[in-house]
């Protein structure tokens, strides 16, 4: 009986993991035929939105070449009509004069008979006046008529080389692709931001600019939000926990349209956006507080982030920004207390982050870890300069053989030069806090 109930127990528990692996299948099965449905989906609302777009493409340039030849039309005959009213009005001109001496030969005919057959008294004066008109009127003079080889003989030339020329224009005009030659490849989250990198998928395809457009899922259209010739754009400004739809497009080499847009697709970040905390009177920041602007106040000390946004394996960017025409006074005057940087925690009554449990850079490209200078040294930080930040843990020791120190692998970036280096520190720190400090106003920074 024992044997038989183990048996029976062995049997259940084989069958019950054969019923879970049945609805393991099954949930595999059905997320692929959700997968399928959507590929079928994607496909048919494809070809039909294609199919739309050639058929209003075609029919605009049928109206368009419509348009064209009635315009070339009405110019021919506004030409034809020019050379004729141009040709005939020396004619008629000539046509007038002749009239006029026909008119002229008339009346001097029956003046002529009339004196040849008039009275004898006074034929011979008749016969003179006669005379002398006939010399004034200068019968060999006759007007010059063109002949028919002199004058315009309207006709059109058309070449029907122009049907050969459309009809081979026509025929290679337009192609049909089944994907876009650029497709998104990857979404990575930032604290506000989401960096989007895509890859071109068509080897025969040559890249000349890349156009990356976004919207929230909830909105219609989409907007352009970077265009040039990098493979990756950082999307700022974006609502944490909120689906964003993302396409790209690009521009072949020499060319003027951009390619099919890629299929859309949706990130998001869950991570809140860096700000700058408020309330400190040395500083103004921008509306959403990712821009501070040391200003005219005496008042110095370290502006805070407004919580400890930063984690490890994140890039943290300080860039000089810029406005308008006055860098040298964007940039502020540099001094050796000025600093970039981490720190553990907010600790007010100090002028700069050289100081314990922090690492910063001086805007002389100076590196300090807990106070203390580097040997090593960046170059200074200029208009439109971009600090990074990288870190990541690499130890955690015991209390008992190490006095718990935690290790940070800093890597800081500044005019294509870096530095590494380990920050010890006597406590483990999941997030830290970013700060800046300026002596003289006119610095201006963003972060992200």
């Amino acid at each position: 009986p024992m044997e038989a109930e183990a048996e029976t127990r062995l049997l259940l528990q084989e069958a019950r993991e054969s019923i879970e692996a049945a609805r393991s299948y099954r949930r595999e099965l059905q997320q692929r035929l959700r997968g399928l449905q959507q590929a079928r989906k994607q496909i048919k609302e494809s070809a039909t939105l294609t199919r739309d777009v050639l058929e209003q493409h075609f029919n605009d340039l049928k109206g368009t070449l419509k348009k064209l030849l009635d315009e070339r039309l009405v110019s021919l005959l506004q030409e034809v009509d020019t050379i004729e009213q141009e040709s005939i009005k020396p004619l008629d001109e000539c046509q007038k004069l002749i009239e006029h001496g026909v008119s002229t030969a008339d009346d001097l005919l029956r003046e002529g008979e009339s004196a040849v057959h008039g009275d004898v008294g006074q034929e011979n004066e008749k016969l003179c006046s006669f005379t002398k008109k006939a010399l004034h009127i200068q019968l060999d003079s006759l007007p010059e008529v063109p002949s028919l080889v002199d004058v315009p003989c309207l006709s059109a030339q058309l070449d029907d080389c122009l049907l050969t020329i459309l009809k081979n224009q026509i025929f290679r005009h337009g192609t049909v692709a089944s994907r876009p030659p650029v497709q998104l490849e990857e979404f990575v989250e930032k604290p506000g931001g989401i960096l989007v990198r895509w890859c071109k998928v068509d080897d025969d395809f040559v890249p000349q600019d890349y156009r990356l457009q976004y919207r929230k899922s909830t909105a219609s259209h989409f907007e352009d939000v970077y265009v040039g010739s990098e493979t990756e754009f950082i999307v700022l400004h974006i609502d944490p926990n909120v689906d964003y739809q993302f396409r790209v497009c690009a521009r072949g080499d020499g060319r003027q349209e951009w390619s099919p847009w890629s299929v859309p697709q949706i990130g998001h970040t869950t991570l809140v956006p860096h700000e700058w905390t408020t309330g400190l009177e040395g500083y103004s920041l921008s509306s959403r507080r990712n821009i501070a602007l040391r200003n005219d106040s005496q008042s110095c000390g370290v502006l805070y982030s407004k919580a400890p946004t930063y984690f490890c394996g994140q890039t943290l960017t300080f860039r000089q920004v810029l406005t308008g025409l006055l860098l040298i006074e964007t940039v502020g005057q540099p001094d050796r207390r000025d600093s970039l940087g981490l720190c553990v925690e907010q600790q007010n009554g100090y002028d700069s982050l050289q100081r314990d449990k922090a690492v910063c850079i001086s805007t002389n490209g100076a590196v300090f870890v807990n106070g203390k200078e580097m040997t090593n040294q960046l170059p200074a930080v200029t208009s439109g300069s971009t600090v990074t930040f990288d870190m990541e843990a690499v130890q955690l020791g015991s209390s008992s053989t190490e006095g718990g120190n935690f290790k940070l692998r800093v890597t800081i970036s500044s005019n294509n030069r870096e530095v590494v280096f380990d920050w010890v520190l006597d406590q483990c720190c999941g997030s830290l806090y970013f700060g800046c400090s300026f002596s003289y106003p006119g610095w201006k920074v963003l972060v992200f």
